[in-house]
């Protein structure tokens, strides 16, 4: 407890300016613990040689495939536990975010090149240009939290 507060509960409280920090560390912390477990192929090399750990959508895919079954493990690799689950939901906002990040510099690019939102609306599997705007304006919001 720093000595400017009367509050006990201060103490274990996160100021506001390091919440990201923390969020931040926890993603990287993920990443690593599913590296480390679950890389294979070229992650893998990477991760032997380097230590460079997954990228996120990559770590939050093999855990969701071992998970369902549609993957198989590696010689070696350990079995699937609540641990890795939990790393991969702790990656899921991020990767939700780099997601709306690529697909909002998507939609300004088309409309850069001058497709029409009726083009854009077709692309996206939309059934109104007018949902395809909505959907831009969203991301837009989304990406500049």
């Amino acid at each position: 407890m720093t000595s400017n507060s009367n509050d006990p509960a201060a103490a274990f409280t996160l100021p506001p300016s390091s919440a990201g920090a923390v969020r931040r560390e926890r993603e990287y912390t993920a990443l690593f613990h599913i590296t480390r477990r679950h890389a294979v192929g070229e992650a893998r090399r990477r991760w032997e040689e380097d230590t460079m750990v997954m990228e996120p959508f990559d770590a939050v895919r093999r855990v969701h495939d071992l998970a369902a079954g549609t993957a198989f493990r590696e010689p070696g690799e350990p079995e699937l536990d609540h641990t890795d689950v939990h790393a991969a939901l702790t990656l899921a906002p991020r990767t939700r975010a780099d997601l709306d990040a690529l697909e909002s510099g998507l939609l300004t690019m088309a409309r850069g090149r001058d497709m029409t939102w009726h083009e854009i609306a077709f692309g996206l599997g939309l059934s109104t240009p007018q949902a395809a705007r909505q959907r831009h304006v969203r991301l837009n919001d989304r990406t500049a939290e």
